[in-house]
């Protein structure tokens, strides 16, 4: 039978028979206004689960995870300001029912009934998902995560204490506030949960503020997998640097009054606590999933005996708060009112088109205090001696590290942070000084956890920061890709743009560098990057394009709320000479601060009509080479370098190779999921030029003397450049 069926109906019986579970009796630190508020928001989130389990069966809603047995987080609602963000489990629409009775205006029915028929009409995802969130309610949405958003919760909380510091201009949480998240026993063995809560206490015990309270809701069980009893609270409960709170998420008293405890603590010693809610889970885990496959009959109905809104109506009763007469006609009503609003809900309108559903991809633009640059007096006090060496040539290293300083000067909610960023001024040197000229806050060292760099990055980015995390090296990004794939990319889409994490995040990457690493030094694939919708890649191949190149990424998130990957190849940050040694070849002389390279503005070196090539990154140092030999041949060549290789500049590409008569990829990312692959089907499809690409094997990368023995040479490229003209041998 339909286990919400059951539930249901002895909810029903058992408060008119009077038969309740027993339990402990109700503390007295809530007034019976405010009790009585606690369970109609429990009873609104059951009246939804009900009815959207019904619109899946008559086909007008979609897959959904309930909220039933967890109901208990409304008290836990009532226990923090609305204000106060909060990342959500996706059990929590008695949290969200809750924190909306606080907030004026508010029609929670309603707007959480379309979310359900993925009505465009939805005021939190636009009907691209189910989702709990609002705007309104200081909630950025959660999909069906598990535990990705808990190293944003971090990153928002450590926000706080940096917004008193030093505060943006587009701050939204307030200095006195605190950050919840909440997840599932489950999720809580997840590596990102043990990261966060690792991050957490690593900055607890070192002073700094973090005012975050995690919310465990422990019903003993992930999907049909059971967690080992007392294994939260083992694992949990001395952890240094957390304090640990626990509560029984069944009596809506107790909840509150420990919640409150945890809240009072965290906003007032502004340190991070766990509050550990014992709770059951009713009707399964999701959608049509039926609990008795893997528990027996007996552990089902045990749970359903321990309905917390059994235990509810009892604390009530016995509070003088709401007789059990009142409470069943409160239920009946709400299942009533809630079937009225789906009659009309379910004809609401829907996302019709392919373009409908992505235009939420790209955030909203947002109104930036207009900027003059730094000052000269700025830049004499931070550059000191630096600025006479800008009258001489540079490597990209150090362009780099000037570029950042006058952005840092500029606007004031820059902060970057990563492994050895600050005091030593990263592996290669890039931010050396930086933490000197401006400052630890500004600079910031984490602990070696890449999930908990990026998480960092985008929970700063929810109080209007403008982040630059920074990664060490590519192939240490798939540690934590996710933080970007389900996470920063995916928040302005799943909100209808109301919400974005604004980032700029440099990478040191790709091949060539001499003996040193292997593949997990030297990691030439962006295919992890490149499948990502909606964010920006961009890739310079010189000290004076990636100085202009960074302030473009950054006015990208500072003005238009961009997700910017900025991948620095590291071969080329020493990078000196371009054909003989000492001739300073490939030195660049310092852009003004005003100089920069918009989006989409592809590079072009030569008019030669002969040949094309088309490349980036060690790609064009690589192709500029081979481009004096070609010449010497008397094979008119222009060098087309891509610099942002996402979105891909296809319009820009075709204009820059019209007139030519081949052109030739150069591609030192591997053959298979390259750039190589979207270029050779753009020149097809839109260009009549015949092309031919070069691109590094399907292999990883050795250390020594064959370091580039599977990548583009100057060689490889001159011989297919021959014989893609007719003059190969």
């Amino acid at each position: 039978m339909d286990r919400a069926q059951i539930v249901h109906d002895n909810f029903r019986k058992r408060v008119a028979a009077g038969t309740l579970p027993p339990g402990n009796a109700p503390t007295r630190d809530l007034s019976p206004q405010t009790a009585v508020a606690i369970y109609r928001a429990q009873v609104l989130s059951r009246a939804l689960d009900i009815t959207s389990r019904a619109m899946q069966k008559a086909g007008q809603g979609f897959y959904t995870i309930g909220s039933s047995g967890h109901e208990g987080m409304a008290a836990v609602a009532r226990a923090l300001r609305p204000d106060d963000m909060a990342f959500l489990h996706y059990r929590d629409a008695a949290f969200q029912i809750a924190r909306a009775d606080q907030v004026p205006g508010q029609r929670i029915a309603w707007d959480m009934l379309l979310s359900f028929a993925c009505s465009s009409e939805d005021p939190t995802s636009g009907g691209r998902h189910k989702v709990l969130g609002s705007k309104a309610l200081m909630i950025p949405p959660q999909t069906s995560t598990i535990a990705s958003h808990l190293p944003k919760a971090v990153g928002a909380a450590y926000s706080i204490g940096a917004a008193r510091r030093h505060a943006p201009e587009h701050q939204q949480l307030a200095d006195d506030g605190i950050v919840m998240c909440s997840f599932g026993d489950a999720s809580a063995n997840h590596s990102t949960a043990q990261g966060a809560f690792n991050t957490a206490g690593w900055t607890s015990v070192q002073s700094t503020p973090l005012p975050l309270l995690f919310v465990c809701e422990d019903n003993g069980i992930g999907i049909s997998t059971k967690t080992p009893k007392g294994w939260i609270e083992a694992s949990m409960s001395a952890r240094p640097g957390i304090k640990y709170f626990k509560a029984d998420g069944l009596d809506l008293y107790a909840t509150h009054a420990v919640a409150q405890q945890a809240a009072d603590y965290v906003r007032r010693r502004r340190k991070p606590a766990f509050l550990h809610i014992g709770t059951v889970r009713l009707y399964g885990h999701a959608g049509a999933d039926v609990p008795t496959t893997y528990l027996s009959k007996a552990e089902v109905e045990s749970d359903e005996a321990n309905d917390p809104l059994l235990h509810s109506v009892r604390l009530l009763e016995q509070a003088d708060a709401l007789s059990r007469d009142a409470a069943l006609k409160i239920y009946e009503e709400t299942c009533a009112r809630v079937e009225r609003i789906r009659a009309e809900v379910v004809t609401r309108p829907h996302l019709q088109t392919g373009a409908d559903v992505a235009a939420s991809l790209i955030p909203p633009k947002r109104a930036c205090a207009a900027s003059n640059g730094p000052s000269a007096e700025a830049r004499a006090k931070i550059f000191g001696s630096d600025l006479r060496a800008m009258s001489d040539p540079q490597p990209m290293s150090r362009l780099i590290n000037w570029a950042l300083s006058d952005l840092m000067l500029e606007h004031d909610e820059i902060v970057m942070m990563g492994e050895d960023v600050g005091r030593k001024g990263g592996v290669y040197g890039v931010t050396q000084k930086l933490q000197q000229r401006f400052g630890a806050d500004r600079m910031v060292d984490t602990l070696l956890d890449e999930q908990s760099i990026l998480g960092l990055a985008i929970g700063m980015g929810h109080n209007g920061f403008v982040p630059m995390p920074e990664i060490q090296f590519l192939a240490y990004l798939h540690n934590a890709e996710d933080q970007l794939r389900g996470e920063a990319a995916t928040l302005s889409f799943f909100s209808d743009g109301q919400f974005a994490n604004p980032m700029v995040l440099r990478i040191a990457g790709l091949g060539y560098q001499k003996g040193f690493g292997g593949h997990f030094h030297n990691d030439n694939s962006l295919a992890v990057l490149r499948d990502i919708p909606g964010i920006i890649i961009a890739c310079p191949s010189d000290g004076a394009e990636a100085a202009m190149m960074m302030r473009e990424a950054v006015r990208l998130a500072r003005e238009e709320q961009r997700v910017v990957v900025f991948v620095e190849p590291i071969a080329l940050y020493p990078m000196r000479d371009l054909h003989e040694v000492k001739d300073g070849g490939w030195m660049r002389h310092y852009p003004a601060p005003y100089q920069s390279i918009s989006l989409g503005e592809v590079g072009q070196h030569g008019a030669g009509g002969d040949l094309a090539i088309v490349t980036y990154g060690n790609g064009r140092y690589l192709s500029t080479q081979a481009q004096a030999e070609l010449e010497a041949r008397g094979i008119k060549t222009r060098i087309v370098d891509l610099r942002w290789l996402a979105p891909l500049p296809a319009e820009a590409l075709i204009q820059a190779t019209k007139g030519c008569k081949h052109v030739l990829i150069v591609d030192e990312c591997r053959t298979t999921g390259s750039q190589s692959e979207a270029l050779m089907a753009l020149f097809s499809e839109a260009s009549d030029i015949p092309a031919a690409r070069i691109a590094a094997g399907d292999c990883f990368i050795a250390t020594g003397p064959a370091y580039a023995a599977t990548l583009p040479s100057k060689e490889s490229i001159l011989a297919a450049a021959l014989e893609l003209v007719g003059e190969g041998s």
